[in-house]
């Protein structure tokens, strides 16, 4: 046989070969992905089953839109406690939660025996140019009487399209008979951030990270800057209780104050999923100092900036321990179906530590000072963190716990705050620090080290909002709503 022929029947016989093996592979490749079809199909024949006994066999009729929706969220919230699926109703509010606007009259409200009670109204809008004041009640909403509503549905109601009128019947004390007044709806924005002035001090109050935070937090520190002047001695943050918000607004809020560096970096399940968010220069504090205070009520977004500040040396964090949820969620659309919330990274301070299931130590740990006629209330309910909820995800470094191994106590830390500022311990000794009069942390925060370069965080928007979303609200809170 020729050389030629030699290398042409060789040839031929390694491509059959190649061909053969590349056929296997993808033969045995197709039979594995069609049994695990096949075992998901036989499940979703069983659920189908289960779902037409209950339709036919249930003691009542059921609702099949609520059967299907029930079935559903509990796929997702057998996940872990956070992932859950929303209804287009619960979409839409979420929607005008994380916005911070919506058409409505401009007041806080509050259900008093039956009733709306006004708690304030909001500076420029149409309730108070109606004339609206606190402690008035609400009996009517459109001669409609509230009894029997909820709050949340009374909310509803107060709220829609701008440049609607509704007529609300008020009950004054002073005024022998209620009376109505007529309210043109008009766009109410939520502002998340207060602030005031504290000696030589600014003070600001964050509630929650919706897209009015960042642009609000400027301008309360310019203000606090006109007022108090060049002998500012510094900011107080105050995270307490803000159970946490939108993903970009926590890495907006931290770049504020940090002129290089991580702010933090969110990895999914693969590789390549993994994101950092880097601060860009400028501080709008001039490098003054600042301190964040925290609490047992402090989660998520809240989480993402005082670590950023606490691990850049930044700031110095005051309070008790943080609530602990160090995972990110991400709002998927479902069209005209609602959408679901679906757990899709964890995310790590700038010294790459996550705080899933353990939260953030406090530099300077000071317990609220609780008045003697709440100590025996306060006492008897245990301060729940992430690690005490069922499914929570693990940490990944294996550290999270459901006991402090230092204290013994459950996870979680105390979330009262004393509304009397002058009483709230924590703040008080805030401003002590800040004016040089109380002693700082012992042992330094953690310097961030060295992170791989990885592709930035992308400020979230679009449909894809991404949250790293709430913890319980605290429990001292009487329950008040804006409209």
């Amino acid at each position: 046989m020729r050389k030629t022929d030699y290398a042409f029947w060789t040839f031929l016989l390694m491509t059959g070969l190649a061909g053969a093996t590349t056929l296997l592979n993808v033969t045995q490749t197709y039979s594995a992905t069609s049994s695990q079809n096949s075992e998901l199909y036989k499940q979703l024949d069983l659920f189908g089953d289960v779902l037409e006994r209950v339709r036919s066999d249930y003691v009542d009729k059921p609702d099949d839109t609520q059967l299907i929706e029930a079935a559903i969220n509990g796929m997702l919230s057998s996940l872990d406690p956070h992932s859950s699926y929303m209804s287009p109703k619960n979409f839409r509010d979420m929607q005008v939660q994380t916005r911070g606007e919506f058409g409505g009259l401009g007041i806080e409200v509050t259900m008093e025996n039956g009733v709306i009670k006004v708690v304030s109204p909001i500076d420029d809008t149409p309730a108070a140019k109606a004339g609206l004041m606190a402690n008035d009640l609400i009996t009517h909403l459109d001669n409609e009487a509230i009894s029997g509503l909820t709050l949340e549905q009374a909310v509803e109601k107060m709220r829609g399209p701008v440049n609607t009128p509704i007529t609300l019947t008020i009950v004054r004390k002073g005024r022998d008979e209620p009376f109505d007044v007529k309210v043109v709806r008009d766009v109410i924005r939520i502002n998340p951030v207060k602030s005031h002035v504290e000696g030589d001090v600014g003070y600001i109050k964050i509630s929650t990270f919706n897209e009015q935070t960042h642009a609000n937090l400027v301008k309360a520190v310019d203000s606090l800057d006109k007022q108090i002047g060049p002998n500012i001695k510094g900011y107080i943050i105050d995270l307490r209780n803000n159970p946490g918000g939108l993903l970009d607004q926590a890495i907006a809020v931290s770049d504020d104050f940090l002129e290089q560096g991580a702010i933090v970096l969110t990895k999914g399940r693969n590789n390549e999923e993994t994101q950092r968010a880097n601060a860009r220069p400028g501080d709008i504090a001039d490098g003054k100092k600042m301190v964040v205070l925290i609490n047992g009520g402090s989660a998520s977004a809240s989480e993402i900036v005082a670590g950023a500040l606490q691990d850049h040396k930044r700031a110095t964090v005051i309070g008790t321990r943080s609530f602990g949820k160090g995972s990110v969620q991400t709002i998927i659309p479902l069209g005209a179906n609602g959408a679901i919330r679906l757990t899709t990274a964890r995310y790590y301070t700038p010294s790459n530590r996550s705080i899933q299931a353990k939260g953030i130590d406090p530099d300077i740990n000071i317990a609220e000072a609780v008045p003697d006629d709440l100590k025996e209330k306060i006492a008897a309910e245990k301060p729940r963190g992430e690690a005490s909820l069922r499914g929570h995800l693990k940490n990944p470094d294996g550290s999270d716990q459901t006991k402090d191994d230092d204290l013994g106590e459950p996870s979680g830390s105390p979330s009262y705050v004393n509304k009397d500022a002058d009483k709230d311990t924590q703040l008080q000794y805030a401003i002590s620090f800040l004016d040089g009069k109380a002693k700082g942390p012992e042992t330094s925060s953690a310097t961030p080290t060295p992170q791989p370069d990885t592709p930035a965080a992308k400020p979230s928007g679009g449909d894809d909002k991404k949250a790293p979303d709430a913890a319980p609200s605290s429990d001292d809170d009487k329950k008040v709503t804006p409209n």
